[in-house]
């Protein structure tokens, strides 16, 4: 071998290595999905409701070797400054832990009363177990390949505001003595400035990991004026990538898009916002104006950025009277083969008692989302871009299709028979004995079309052929409620 090749070889090991050793960042080939460990990357997964480090009760090492032993890649937390109370929307919400079993950025003072139990909390010192316990579980989740995304805050509500620690009543500088809705505004100085710091503070210490993406607030404006919220989530998005600028490592930072697209809590365009979230399918709490996954995909791609769908109905009883494992699958079938980059279904099957949501409805949810990523990664997506204009008919009215392209080369499309519910917040699959055939214009070329069944993953029927250029028939075999197409050059 020559001393040239040798050189060569070296120089691409070294690539590789550096690659692999940095944040999750925008895949710089295509930026609408992820690069982590070198690789293209797509996060989905099903996950607990944020409280897997600030429950001591929950066992996250269990949980995350769930997640990995079922192949999903990515989970969210809280860190704390906001709570939700014990058995808040079911018995074992994690996010609701037991007061003498929560753990937070803030240490404990000698004073006592706190309204959650307890002695106050003072702000001026931080806690030293809460970060190793957040350490650890990044560790531990970074060394099964899973991504946190770290969520500062979520919109309080009335009877939560007096369980946080920046609640007047909670801390011994008498900091929060605003009305919860004032919480994600910029009226009180001394809470805006203890905020800050908090956001400051867990930028610091997670820096070194590079499986975090982190994430400003979560609903910012549920039940504060929108007008209001934007200049507060502005300001800590600068507080993160300020913050971020003094330290070795960059990472991605994420906010949702609430209100009106471009409005004031419409950060898409921003240079220091690095992911554009959406919760829901197309708009989560009606007054709100939360926009969907869907949503998000339909007007924000043109800021090529990664889009996410972060959150999704509170798994299963947010999902009404039908069939919630088929209405949960295909949201996050038709949010990726559109085009998404991350997918978090919400789910309350996690609990202190059964960290590993080891039940039979959730195999059939974290199958589909399995067969979901194997589907994905069985193409070359980081070359494809969102597009159905390859679909020139067939597609029966009222049935739900996306799709992703590289044009002549690879193409996937994903279609399912369901209506939305009345907040337009999940789908409502329609059971049926479907067939159709689908029009599609293609390049000439050698082609392998695959009909994919979503809820197993298995191949229902293959077919090679050579077709000459302009429209081919496609005829689906017969399926229920949902149907994938995966067609590649030969």
């Amino acid at each position: 071998m020559s001393i040239k090749i040798r050189f060569l070889g070296l120089v691409l090991l070294l690539f590789i290595a550096r690659a692999a050793a940095e944040p999750i960042k925008v895949n710089p080939v295509n930026p609408h999905y992820y690069l982590f460990n070198g690789q293209p990357t797509v996060l989905i997964t099903s996950a607990e409701h944020y409280g897997a480090v600030v429950n001591l009760d929950f066992d996250y090492v269990a949980y995350l070797d769930a997640l990995k032993a079922n192949g999903t890649n990515y989970t969210r937390e809280w860190p704390g400054a906001v709570l939700e109370m014990v058995g808040e929307f079911c018995k074992d919400n994690t996010m609701g832990p037991r007061p003498d079993r929560t753990i937070v950025p803030w240490a404990r003072s000698n004073e006592p009363e706190c309204v959650y139990g307890g002695n106050k909390y003072d702000l001026d010192k931080w806690n030293p177990e809460f970060f190793a316990r957040l350490k650890d579980f990044i560790v531990k989740a970074g060394e099964r390949g899973i991504v946190v995304e770290i969520c500062f805050f979520n919109a309080q509500r009335s009877y939560r505001w007096p369980l946080s620690p920046l609640y007047h009543e909670n801390n011994i500088q008498g900091v929060g003595k605003c009305d919860f809705e004032d919480f994600q505004t910029l009226k009180d100085a001394d809470l805006v400035q203890r905020q800050s710091a908090y956001v400051s503070k867990i930028t610091q210490e997670v820096n070194p990991y590079d499986n975090v993406i982190l994430e400003i607030c979560d609903e910012p404006s549920l039940l504060t004026p929108h007008a209001e919220a934007g200049p507060w989530v502005g300001h800590l998005l600068e507080v993160a990538h300020n913050t971020e600028s003094k330290l070795p490592k960059k990472h991605l930072i994420a906010q949702m898009v609430e209100g009106p697209v471009g409005g004031p809590i419409d950060f898409s365009g921003s240079p220091l916002l690095s992911i554009i979230v959406g919760q829901y399918v197309w708009g989560g709490e009606a007054n709100s104006e939360q926009m969907g996954g869907m949503k998000g995909l339909d007007f924000e791609y043109g800021y090529n950025k990664p889009i996410e769908m972060n959150e999704t109905p509170y798994y299963p009883f947010q999902y009404g009277k039908g069939d919630p494992v088929a209405d949960s699958r295909v949201e996050a079938w038709e949010f990726i083969v559109g085009g998404g980059a991350s997918f978090n279904q919400l789910n309350s099957l996690y609990t202190v008692e059964d960290p590993t949501g080891n039940t039979p409805d959730n195999a059939q949810i974290l199958r589909s989302l399995r067969n979901l990523k194997d589907f994905i990664y069985s193409l070359d997506f980081v070359k494809m871009h969102a597009d159905k204009s390859f679909v020139v008919s067939g597609v029966p009215e009222g049935v739900y299709c996306r799709g992703i392209s590289q044009p002549g080369e690879q193409y996937a499309l994903y279609l399912h028979h369901s209506e939305l519910n009345d907040h337009r917040e999940y789908y409502i699959v329609k059971p049926g004995d479907y067939h159709n055939t689908l029009v599609l214009n293609l390049p000439g070329g050698r082609y392998q079309a695959d009909w994919v069944d979503p809820p197993s993953g298995s191949v229902i029927s293959t077919v090679t052929f050579t077709h000459q250029g302009g429209n081919q028939n496609f005829t689906a075999p017969e399926y229920k409620v949902d149907i994938a197409l995966r067609i590649k050059r030969k």
